[in-house]
Parts: structure tokens; sequence; C-alpha cells
């Protein structure tokens, strides 16, 4: 009689290696510039030690619990009586979770006490608009400074962001830095931080407000403190001048009733300023890289990686024209 053979069955496996194998895959999300995990100020720092502390204590009292109830089902039935039941129900279910939420409540408290802000400390003014970001920098015996879609800090000073919006509500979000806070029409709300290291990081829209709710980011370049003098210092200043028949072309177009290049023309608080352009890192608040190229499409029409931008098209211009008002802007340093 032939030996019967049993059929191969394909390897599984398990379902922890499967949890394991998801958690390394998601890991990489938890660093880099734009991760609560990469904390670079001191609330993002402190925020980031109390959740590392919760989740914890959270572990231990899972394991507490599922040790509790193995041991409660390998026990005789007659282990214990309803003296006993009722005494571990007071401690664990009562006093100890009291005792532990008292603890915690403690020592998060002094953490969630704001920063002192000094008078002579950095102000910027930001306003959330459709969908971009209006930054006015006020330093302390100094003027204004407008710029947009692009925020510097240095490092070891406290800066108190004044957040408004003209529109709609936004929720402004740099998430190594601090927490989300809105930004609700006709009303102002402060958010004071200190950054602790120097690095690019980026900050995000994080309520939804309209069509290109997901275009609208900045990025966040926190400073060494001379550095960033000197830079404040130069964007006060107006533009320098640029070569070609760009510029004749930006009046002649109404780009300038939108926008404002001081030293170059009418000052304009409509739309983005534009005065420093060509210094800036990306372009449409963080939508595309920013290069001659992609400044030329979004001059013609914003819409493409914009969609619902207010910014107005312009089907007529030709691709030189453009060409010559990207490479206008760029020179604008």
């Amino acid at each position: 009689m032939a030996k019967a053979v049993r059929p191969k069955t394909a390897h599984r496996t398990p379902p922890a290696a499967h949890f394991v194998l998801a958690c390394l895959v998601l890991l990489p999300g938890c660093a880099g510039e734009q991760s609560a995990f990469s904390p670079f100020g001191v609330e993002a720092e402190t925020t980031l030690a109390l959740t590392w502390a919760m989740t914890i204590a959270l572990g231990l009292i899972g394991i507490g619990v599922l040790w509790l109830a193995f041991h409660a089902w390998r026990a005789p039935p007659d282990r214990m009586d309803h003296k006993k039941g009722m005494r571990m129900v007071l401690w664990l279910g009562g006093i100890g979770p009291a005792l532990f939420l008292g603890i915690m409540l403690t020592l998060s408290l002094p953490k969630m006490r704001a920063m002192d802000l000094a008078r002579d400390d950095l102000t910027v003014a930001v306003d959330g608009e459709q969908f971009w970001w209006r930054v006015r920098y006020r330093p302390s015996g100094g003027a204004e400074v407008v710029t947009a879609n692009e925020i510097r800090i240095p490092v070891g000073r406290t800066v108190a962001f004044d957040l408004d919006s003209p529109d709609v509500i936004h929720s402004f979000w740099i998430p190594g830095l601090a927490g989300k806070l809105d930004m609700v029409p006709g009303r102002t709300n402060r958010l004071v931080v200190r950054a602790t290291r120097p690095g690019t990081f980026r900050g995000v829209c994080a309520e939804f407000c309209g069509l290109s709710h997901a275009n609208m980011a900045f990025d966040v370049v926190a400073m060494e403190p001379g550095e960033f003098d000197r830079w404040l210092a130069e964007q006060a200043r107006p533009a320098g001048a640029a070569q070609g028949p760009g510029g004749e072309l930006f009046q002649a177009y109404g780009c300038s009733g939108c926008h404002s290049v001081r030293g170059h023309g009418p000052v304009s608080a409509i739309a983005p300023d534009l005065t420093h352009f060509g210094s800036r890192r990306s372009l449409g608040a963080g939508t595309l890289p920013m290069n001659p190229q992609n400044t030329a499409t979004f001059i013609r029409d914003s819409s493409v990686a914009k969609p619902g931008s207010l910014m107005p098209a312009f089907p007529g211009m030709s691709e030189a024209d453009a060409a010559a008002i990207a490479d206008y802007l760029h020179g604008l340093r």
C-alpha cells in the first residue's frame, strides 16, 4: 500500500510579526522636519517628555492588569472572599488611580505654564490667508518687516507669535516647536515659543480652510541669534535692482496692484509681499520647489498648483513674458 503524502502547508507569518513590521514601516514618520518626535523648541520637548511618561505609565498599568487577570484565572474559586475582593476594588479601582492621577497632574501642571515674555522680546504677527501666510516681524525698537510664507526665529530667544486670520479659521502648527493654535477671524491668539537648536523645519495649517488647505505650508528656519539679526536687517531693506524687462512687465500686467516690492513701485497689502522673493526656499506656501520654471507656470495660472487660489490667471500671457517676470522676481534678494 502506498504511503499517503501529507500536503505541505504554506508558512504563515504570525500576527505579532505583522504588527512589528507595521511599526517599523511607520517609524521613519516619527522623525524629520515635520514631526513632534523631532522637537527643536522648549514646549515641544516638554510635550514629548510628558507623552513618553504617560505612555510608559499606561504600559505598566496594562501589564499589571494582565498579570492580575492571569493570576485570577489560575487561582482557585475559594481563594478570595467578599471582604478581600472589596478591599482590592477599593485600592486598585479607587485609591490607586486617584493617587496615580494626582501625581501625574502635579508633575504636569508646572510644564503647562506659559513662558515669560519680556518687553524687548521679538513679536511675529502671522495672518493665515487663503491660502498663504502673511508674516510681519516686530522687533523691539525697530520698524516692522513684512515677508510671506516663511518664518525665521533666533535660537535661544523667546518669540511671541500673534496669530490672526482675515477670512476663515486656520490652525497654526509647527510640530517640532510647539502645539497648534487656531487663527480665528477678529481675534488675536498668542503663542510664546523658544527654539533650542538651529535647523530648517516645516509648519502647516492644521484646520481645513478650503480647497488648497493641503497646499498651505511654510518653512521654519531656526537661526543663531547673530545670523538672525543680520538676516532681519537685510529683510528690512528695499529690494535690490533686478536686470531685464521683467520689472516693466510686472507693472504692465498689473502684478503691482496686489503684490508689494519695496523700492520697485507702490505698496499693496492684498497679496504676498515679494520684496526679497528670490531668497525664499519654496514657492506658493511650500507647494513647489523654488525655481524660475515653476514661478513662470505659477504666474500664468496659480490654480494649477493651488486650486481655489484667489490669484487671477493670465491665459493671454506669453511664456516669454512669464519667464521674464519670473527672472525678475528671482533677482529680488
